[in-house]
């Protein structure tokens, strides 16, 4: 075949297709085909820097027939599954030293294409190579790095104590692998949601297949080629494609499905899993609310905001700041604060900064515009509001007291739009916030120490961080998940090992010690010692068993 190259949208002046068809990327042949009538690409103008030697789109010049061989279908589906149940079943997976040989391939992995994993993040999303190197290579690394070194004591059984009831015995709680998983990524963080589940899976002893996110194209196929040159690929497998790849999926009897992505996306998921009585986790979103007190340093707050909002993917992260939440009297200072450091920061005129993540395909630039236009929001901006849909940049714009009816406060933003909202007094933030569905995460900025207990006793997300933003998930002791419509289930650090692992309680006695008090005849006597040993009552017990009653 001929060599396919991804090619960022804005390098041609034309593009032209299915409404379907990722446009934030398209694929270029470097030899001149002949394109079907579905899919036109007219006056490329340069060939881009990331280039496969292999062609993973067919298009007309390709037979009916070979079109079918090519097609990930239910039918491919099943026999992947068998595949790797077949490899499971083996029992190899389920080994210390094959666990720990996928984690160090893995680690090597990227240690040894850290400039490829850059380059396909800033063909995706523009994404700097600071932020890349930071939010998806350092912590995927973190991550591996804490599963090599806490995988023998994670892998042993931990004690468990007994009844009077067992007595004699002992008891023990084994984590054992749940079997063959799917694993669902996303594409604003395509390495490092696809990887970190990936090995939590891989270190609870399982067989993994990853369906990393079609509109992340070149992370998805260099995924792709990484991991089968890396592991096991009898075990751990990547399933490249879309809607139809996924579904077919989805149609297989898996033994836990890791889902990460929108809540539209994720009922589907989960609706797909009960048929088979999967398990699922489902790491989804919702608006992150940011409460910013007056007793703060404000420049730090500022500073903060901006780092939980526009250094994360521009604003496109499911734990980004979505909105704040201040008093009326609070607000013209933040709002200052705000755009002094966004000005120092990106600079005079940010739509030109390389320190901004762009937005990730024209389908998303138009909803976010179409937020930002909406009556009576447009009117709200207080700072930013550029946009440029050729480049796919929107500017860091703030607003005020965008009405609650707007959809810019009702669905999860995932951007560079910040709405903030005005209170008469803070303790009020609590009734905005819970007046939503619970999000994955709540912020805020105080001094006052009755405000932090207050907060943390009266809101309910997946987590809440106290005068920061996003960094909570640096910390592998902590859970990350969500709670209510932002999710279910958690991982990280040693909970992804128990996010994949199956908690088998195992109960050990001998053959000394057998009671007849058990078996029939059924007598009062030998009821009065059985609710004696039941209550726990040593009293009752001892009376029991010399045959008097407390009666």
């Amino acid at each position: 075949m001929r060599t396919l190259s991804v090619l960022p949208f804005q390098h041609c002046s034309s593009v032209g297709g299915a409404s379907s068809f990722n446009k934030s990327f398209i694929y270029c042949y470097t030899t001149k085909p002949t394109f079907s009538s579905t899919l036109r690409f007219k006056n490329c103008t340069q060939f881009p820097l990331y280039t496969h030697a292999v062609c993973s789109v067919t298009l007309s010049e390709m037979t009916t027939e070979q079109r079918e061989r090519e097609r990930f279908d239910v039918e491919k589906a099943g026999l992947l599954m068998k595949e790797l149940r077949t490899s499971f079943n083996s029992g190899k997976t389920k080994s210390y030293e094959w666990r720990i040989s996928q984690l160090q391939s893995i680690a090597k992995m990227i240690e040894e294409n850290e400039r490829e994993i850059i380059q396909a993040l800033f063909e995706d999303l523009s994404k700097p190579q600071f932020e890349s190197f930071v939010s998806e290579i350092s912590m995927t690394k973190g991550s591996c790095k804490l599963a090599l070194k806490e995988l023998k004591s994670w892998m042993k059984p931990e004690k468990a104590k007994t009844s009077m009831t067992t007595y004699p015995s002992s008891a023990e709680i084994v984590s054992e692998p749940l079997g063959v998983v799917l694993v669902i990524s996303t594409w604003n963080y395509p390495f490092l949601l696809s990887l970190d589940p990936v090995i939590g899976a891989i270190a609870a002893g399982n067989a993994v297949v990853l369906k990393p996110s079609e509109v992340a194209p070149a992370s998805s196929l260099l995924l792709a080629k990484l991991l089968e040159e890396y592991v096991d690929k009898s075990s751990v497998r990547v399933v490249e494609g879309a809607v139809a790849e996924t579904s077919a999926l989805l149609e297989q009897k898996w033994d836990k499905i890791f889902f990460t992505g929108g809540t539209r996306v994720g009922r589907i998921v989960m609706a797909s899993a009960a048929k088979h009585l999967t398990p699922v986790i489902l790491e989804l979103g919702g608006k992150c609310p940011a409460v910013v007190d007056s007793k703060i340093n404000l420049q730090v707050t500022a500073r903060r905001i901006i780092a939980g909002k526009w250094m994360a993917n521009g604003g496109q992260t499911c734990i980004a700041v979505d909105y704040v939440i201040t008093t009326k009297e609070f607000a013209p200072n933040l709002i200052d604060a705000l755009r002094n450091e966004l000005k120092e920061f990106f600079g005079k005129y940010p739509m030109e900064s390389k320190d901004l993540s762009r937005i990730v395909n024209p389908f998303h630039f138009r909803r976010l515009a179409s937020l930002l236009d909406e009556n009576k929001v447009s009117d709200k901006i207080v700072y930013g509001g550029q946009k440029d849909e050729n480049q796919l940049r929107i500017a860091p714009t703030i607003l005020l007291d965008v009405p609650e009816e707007s959809m810019l406060m009702k669905e999860e933003i995932f951007g560079p739009l910040l709405p903030i909202v005005t209170v008469e007094n803070i303790e009020d933030s609590f009734n905005v916030i819970n007046s939503k569905s619970k999000p994955l995460a709540a912020y805020l900025f105080t001094d006052d120490e009755q405000l932090k207990k207050d907060f943390v006793k009266n809101i309910s997300a997946g987590a809440l961080l106290v005068n920061d933003a996003i960094i909570h998930t640096t910390v592998s002791s902590l859970p990350f998940g969500g709670v209510g419509e932002s999710g279910m289930g958690s991982y990280h650090g040693k909970f992804s090992f128990d996010a994949f692992s199956h908690k088998k309680g195992v109960l050990y006695r001998s053959f000394a010690g057998d009671s007849s008090t058990r078996y029939p005849p059924y007598t009062p006597e030998k009821e009065r010692l059985v609710k004696a040993l039941m209550s726990g009552n040593i009293l009752g017990i001892i009376l029991a068993l010399i045959g008097w009653s407390k009666d």
